[in-house]
């Protein structure tokens, strides 16, 4: 077995003051993320310090006997952490007889790989018994050991400076390429790192999406994972996807479902104000981890140091990890989307929450100029009294108001520590 990471090893992450506040009044907490985000890291230390037992599913033994009798396995536990529940699906059922028989807040932290309650593991067989917190791969701000994000707080009340000299982002390049998992962040060579992600993707497509909805046609999931990288930033075009795989629009709609499931990628729903009109809109595709993106597409820095431009997708997908990241220890509930009008006009992401909406535009540029905010300013208009503010983001280094609601400011605000609501 690998030495377990010492304590000086271990990133805090900041989803963990949330896990320890669900605990205290709920009766099981859910932690779920992609594989290799460091769920298992986090469930050990929370299971250490609050002296909770420790199983995982990972190993064959307990995962035999929580398959077999699901009913015996949870009997001698009394206050656990039971990692990798997805790979014993009968125990959900069998923890929620055990939680209504003890009431008791605090008594089960399981950890899942997939998205456990969306209908494939257990549809709401835990209502009313369970939160969930979704933990994906390092932010900057984690990587950089620095406290919560105040971005979104700071957007939903529109409180930048008018004009300030802040730092430029460091080398976004590299933040773009290298990701957050943290298996990957260790290996320095862009290389090794890039085997890495592929070999994850592999994994994914081969066992993990196969053995959610017993898929048979497994090399052509790896394949959709390839031209789902080619197509992220842009809107979700299912007839393109299968007609490239030889197959028809419903299975590309399941299998990427599939992906959703294991917080590989998202699709973004378009915004409307009139909610009837949102559904008929094309999303885009996003990708949760832009070293994982960038590995599918076999991308590096030299090409990116030569032509910036082509910079514009990742760096897309780079703000919106970091968006769904910081989503989740926000207050109130974070809605995103993009926009995209009838005159093809367009906004990247619109975030909504407790009837506020805020835009934000991503350039790859280190200058912006007054036509790079047309969309903002269109957003503007449609969201009337609800707007709060519009944010561009560039490679620059100042925070600058350029009109009424509407700031330029560095890539760097993003994972500036500051108040999260």
């Amino acid at each position: 077995m690998p030495d377990q990471p010492r304590p000086a090893d271990i990133i805090a992450r900041h989803v963990e003051g949330r896990v320890l506040r669900a605990l205290t009044d709920t009766r099981i907490v859910a932690l779920v993320g992609p594989r290799q985000s460091g769920k298992t890291t986090l469930a050990r230390k929370i299971a250490t310090e609050q002296g909770m037992s420790y199983v995982t599913l990972d190993d064959d033994q307990f995962r035999r006997f929580a398959n077999d009798d699901p009913g015996g396995f949870v009997r001698d536990l009394d206050r656990a952490v039971v990692d990798e529940v997805q790979r014993a699906p009968g125990l959900i059922l069998a923890l929620k007889k055990t939680v209504d028989e003890d009431t008791r807040p605090g008594r089960f932290l399981i950890t899942g790989s997939v998205e456990l309650f969306e209908g494939t593991i257990a549809p709401d067989s835990l209502a009313g018994r369970v939160e969930t917190v979704e933990l994906l791969p390092f932010s900057q701000a984690e990587i950089e050991r620095r406290g919560p994000p105040g971005f979104l707080g700071k957007a939903f009340n529109a409180d930048f400076p008018a004009l300030a000299v802040t730092e430029p982002e460091s080398d976004v390049i590299a933040r773009v390429l290298t990701g957050g998992y943290p298996e990957a962040r260790a290996r320095t060579d862009p290389a090794r790192r890039h085997a890495w992600f592929r070999a994850y993707a592999r994994a994914l497509a081969m066992r993990d999406a196969a053995g959610l909805s017993a898929v048979s046609k497994t090399g052509e999931l790896s394949q959709l994972l390839n031209h789902a990288a080619v197509a992220s930033g842009q809107l979700l075009n299912l007839s393109a996807l299968a007609k490239l795989l030889g197959v028809d629009s419903k299975t590309i709609d399941r299998w990427l479902a599939l992906f959703e499931q294991m917080f590989v990628l998202r699709r973004v729903r378009a915004w409307h104000r009139n909610d009837l009109k949102r559904i008929v809109k094309t999303p885009k595709l996003h990708f949760l981890d832009t070293g994982l993106l960038a590995a599918l597409r076999r991308v590096d820095a030299g090409e990116f140091r030569k032509d910036r431009t082509r910079l514009g997708s990742l760096l897309e997908g780079f703000v919106f990890s970091e968006l769904a990241k910081q989503s989740e220890l926000f207050p109130d509930d974070v809605q995103v989307s993009h926009y995209r009008d009838k005159d093809k006009v367009e906004v990247d992401f619109v975030l909504e929450a407790a009837g506020k909406v805020v835009g934000v535009e991503v350039k790859a540029a280190v200058t912006v100029k007054p036509g790079d905010f047309h969309g903002l300013k269109r957003l503007k208009e449609a969201a009337g009294n609800a707007f709060a503010c519009g944010i561009l983001l560039h490679d620059g280094e100042h925070i600058q108001r350029v009109g009424d609601g509407l700031f330029a400011m560095s890539f760097s605000q993003l994972h500036e520590a500051g108040r999260t609501g």
